[in-house]
């Protein structure tokens, strides 16, 4: 039988429920970010691992993948680029959900060497394999 004790399972939800509004507030809104060269949002992403690689997915629909940038520096990938809003004119906007601009999404890496492998983009998503080195 394992004990387990209620106070900390709870505050261990807790922060992580704080943890994912807080990821969800960058995804949409930095305040204090507006520059026109910082980012003004953070794509959303999954991180998959396997004995060989990490399989990384970013959504990033609407984003040409030859302007993203991809770079691995310290323990960090960097997912970098812009999707630029569309300019249609004699309209006038009723409703603008979709994040546009600059945006940066910052990945940590679990400890170890990785080199960038596949690089794809597929149905609005960039599909990323990092090999594990030796």
């Amino acid at each position: 039988m394992t004990f387990r004790e209620p106070g900390r399972t709870m505050w261990a939800r807790a922060l992580e429920m704080m943890e994912r509004s807080d990821r969800l507030y960058r995804q949409f809104f930095h305040p204090g970010r507006r520059s026109e060269h910082g980012p003004t949002w953070e794509p959303p992403a999954d991180v998959f691992e396997t004995s060989r690689a990490l399989k990384i997915l970013v959504a990033l629909p609407g984003v040409n993948p030859d302007e993203v940038e991809i770079v691995i520096d310290g323990g960090t990938l960097y997912v970098v680029g812009e999707r630029p809003m569309p300019a249609p004119h004699g309209v006038a906007i009723r409703r603008l959900e979709i994040p546009y601009g600059r945006f940066e999404r910052r990945i940590d890496l679990p400890p170890g060497h990785f080199d960038i492998g596949e690089r794809t983009l597929d149905n609005g998503c960039l599909r990323l394999v990092l090999r594990k080195l030796a």
